[in-house]
């Protein structure tokens, strides 16, 4: 059986490992980044950046990767290695601070909304340590918002990190009107559920609607009524609760409050519904959850469809 608080967050850089691997000093001082927006100094960055390597390199990781959101709808990644030339070229793992709260990726190739011209690439991906970093296959995952280099955000964490600045200034304000000057910050949670289909592997292979678009473009149509209402909340089928089952235990690995499970209206579709929780975080573990289903389902020779 499964023992969830144990493994609960193994793969996160959480606060706990922070304090493990970090000075009490520079953990307070990453606080007061990620928490009361202070400045970032390159002194702190490398401090952080060879605590998070350490902690990477003892979970299995070779590589790290600035994590991020383009227009195009999936989350980008681009993966290097720790290795580096050490002196009488020695090979060392290295990771600093530079490399972590910035790195420049080919932007070309990304929607931009007719911001600049296809050969201006420019893109540049910046830490952003509200969110935790995070293991996965064998490589650090830094969370990063990306913009262009006179600031125009390229992404859709950059809107949310800003439309989240914008509502605490102005909650605040309201807030003293009433009276409540000891209100220092204000916050917003989410909790996306997530929909999704479970199909066959070989039945989907039969489907070039479902290979090229997604979805269903041809066959009988629908039921109007509630002809269907045996699935919903019925009993799991022994083979989707095996896949929920996995599912759930890497979702927990990775920190994601995965709640709740059960069968949905249509056949071969289910639900996974998280406890809610900070607005960002919450926004990255929902992207991160579309991506774990997919690689489970393909364990268990299904495929993964929403």
């Amino acid at each position: 059986m499964t023992n969830i608080p144990e493994i609960f967050g193994i793969n996160v850089f959480t606060p706990k490992v922070m304090k493990e691997k970090m000075s009490t000093e520079t953990f307070a001082e990453l606080q007061l980044v990620s928490e009361k927006g202070a400045p970032m100094t390159m002194a702190l960055a490398n401090e952080v950046a060879a605590a998070m390597k350490e902690w990477a390199i003892e979970q299995g990781a070779t590589h790290y990767t600035h994590w991020f959101q383009p227009l195009n709808g999936i989350t980008a990644e681009k993966h290097d290695s720790f290795i580096a030339y050490g002196d009488e070229n020695n090979i060392i793992m290295d990771f600093s601070g530079k490399e972590l709260i910035k790195g420049e990726t080919d932007g070309s190739s990304f929607p931009s909304g007719g911001l600049r011209a296809t050969f201006e690439a420019r893109g540049y991906t910046a830490w952003d340590p509200t969110s935790y970093a995070f293991v996965r296959d064998g490589s650090l995952y830094i969370p990063t918002a990306f913009c262009s280099y006179t600031g125009e955000a390229l992404d859709k964490k950059t809107p949310l990190l800003r439309s989240m600045e914008a509502l605490n200034v102005q909650a605040l304000r309201i807030l003293k009107l009433f009276g409540r000057n000891d209100a220092t910050k204000v916050t917003s949670s989410t909790g996306a559920e997530q929909e999704y289909f479970l199909l066959d592997r070989e039945m989907w292979a039969k489907r070039k609607d479902l290979i090229y678009c997604g979805r269903t473009l041809f066959g009988a149509k629908p039921p109007k009524g509630q002809e269907l209402e045996d699935h919903y909340f019925g009993s799991i089928r022994t083979r989707v609760s095996a896949y929920m089952k996995d599912l759930d235990k890497e979702l927990w690995k990775l920190g994601i409050m995965s709640k709740t499970k059960h069968n949905e209206v249509a056949p071969c579709q289910h639900e996974l519904a998280p406890i809610f929780s900070f607005s960002n975080v919450a926004t990255d573990h929902n992207q991160l959850t579309m991506e774990v289903m997919k690689k489970v389902a393909e364990k268990h020779n299904f495929v993964c469809a929403r």
